[in-house]
């Protein structure tokens, strides 16, 4: 059995069947995890000795013949961004709660209920706030594929770790691209859903009007578990959606016949032609497996872009007021700049995109969405930069450097629709991936799409020797 590429789904299986203890299975992250972390600084910090006293007693339980949870025994690893009782997240930052956590934010809560066994907690961004992986405060994250090249952000640790085998999948956060673009920079794929559809509480708030929690995983099917486990109606997020949760697993194997991907090739045009061509190859794939091609347009996607930031930077500047007043100097460049930046934008305009959200959405729908069932788009619109070419520091160059990174990303989250990232086939390039932008809570036949694809590009592990 090889632990590296192994899904939640088969490892737990695994577990409740003897094949393999929890505490081997454990055990074994822990001891690849160090490797990681020291090849692209992976971790924030590691959870080895709760870790094991959990895998004990779930093999405790297998013994004796006990009713487990669907990932009981299974090791999983998030971003540090998320309340674990008497543990104090780090957020990425210097600046952090002064107090340790009384109970855990519930998608934590949710997974340890179903059996995980969290090992550690993983490299983000500053306060979740950059596309990239760059960090002034921890250092800067690294792609494994390329450790000169940028991991994605800002839930890098979590697709580095899953990239790399450390664990089968991992949560982290979206804002404007945060578990797409690590994704797709770390060759696995991941789930933002509809606004709403999971809560956010115990989650660091970066912009709640845009902040979605979502899992990262090599196979798509423990996107489809983790996230209906993680899916549903939260007392303590009372913006969480009271829709039901489908079975995401069971409607995963559903046929794609006749599934309509809308194609705006004026939009992906903007794109570099390496990425056109990629998108390209996948778009076949997807018609071979029975989706339908039909040319769509977005009318306003630069509109979408910039309404997107009217909401998103007053609400981080907001959040980070009190601390930028008395200590801006604990902030690295990049995130100080774009904080800065929030305070100039007025009540007015962040009003005028909260008013049009609802009408800019309605008309996506109306329009775009007329004769689809989702969009394809690609995740990055070029191909995968180096660590040094987006280190611009907080000078001018950085609005329009980190603007290109998230141009098909950021939209979405100002939209509130659902996306999914999966993998371009490799071949000889680098990682990259498109997304699948759905319908408002369609993420059901979003997995089967991507279900159906994977069947085609499989997942794979990163090789790091």
């Amino acid at each position: 059995m090889d632990l590296k590429t192994i899904s939640a789904i088969d490892l737990a299986e695994a577990i409740r069947s003897k094949k393999i203890s929890s505490t081997e299975a454990v055990s074994s992250a822990l001891e690849r995890l160090k490797g990681v972390h020291e090849a692209f600084n992976a971790v924030v910090s590691t959870d080895a000795e709760e870790a094991l006293a959990a895998a004990k007693e779930v093999d405790a339980a297998v013994a004796a013949g006990q009713q487990l949870g669907p990932l009981a025994g299974v090791p999983l690893a998030h971003k540090d961004m998320f309340d674990r009782a008497g543990k104090i997240p780090s957020w990425g930052a210097r600046i952090r709660r002064e107090k340790p956590c009384t109970e855990d934010a519930t998608p934590i809560a949710r997974l340890k209920a179903a059996g995980s066994i969290q090992i550690a907690a993983l490299h983000m961004t500053e306060f979740a706030f950059g596309p990239t992986g760059h960090n002034y405060v921890i250092g800067h994250a690294r792609n494994p594929y390329d450790p000169t090249r940028i991991p994605g952000g800002s839930s890098s640790g979590s697709a580095i770790c899953v990239a790399t085998g450390v664990v089968p999948a991992a949560l982290g956060s979206d804002t404007a691209g945060s578990l797409r673009l690590p994704a797709a920079a770390c060759n696995v794929t991941s789930l933002k859903g509809t606004w709403t559809r999971v809560t956010r509480a115990g989650a660091m708030p970066l912009s709640p009007s845009l902040d979605c929690v979502g899992p990262i995983a090599r196979d798509v099917r423990d996107l489809a578990l983790l996230f209906g486990l993680i899916a549903g109606h939260d007392p303590r997020d009372g913006f969480s959606s009271r829709r039901p949760v489908p079975d995401y697993l069971s409607l995963i194997e559903q046929p794609i016949d006749g599934i309509r991907i809308g194609v705006d090739e004026r939009l992906i045009g903007e794109a570099h032609p390496e990425v056109q061509q990629r998108l390209e190859t996948s778009l076949k794939i997807l018609e071979k497996a029975g989706a339908r091609r039909i040319s769509v347009r977005f009318q306003d996607w630069k509109a979408l872009d910039t309404l997107g930031q009217l909401l998103q930077l007053p609400e981080v500047a907001s959040a980070h007021g009190p601390y930028m007043r008395k200590r801006a100097a604990e902030y690295g460049p990049q995130v100080r700049a774009r904080i800065e930046f929030g305070h100039f934008i007025s009540a007015a305009d962040h009003q005028t995109a909260l008013r049009a959200r609802g009408t800019m959405l309605s008309r996506v729908l109306t329009e775009t969405f007329a004769n689809c069932d989702m969009v394809i788009l690609p995740t990055f619109a070029d191909p995968l930069p180096t660590i040094a070419e987006l280190d611009v520091g907080g000078g001018p160059q950085l609005m329009a450097a980190l603007g290109r990174v998230i141009f098909y990303t950021r939209p979405v989250n100002y939209l509130g629709l659902p996306a999914l990232t999966l993998p371009y086939p490799r071949e000889s390039y680098l990682p990259n991936g498109f997304q699948l932008v759905g319908r408002p809570f369609d993420e059901a036949r979003m997995l089967a799409v991507g279900r159906a694809y994977q069947k085609e590009v499989p997942g794979e592990v990163v090789n790091i020797g």
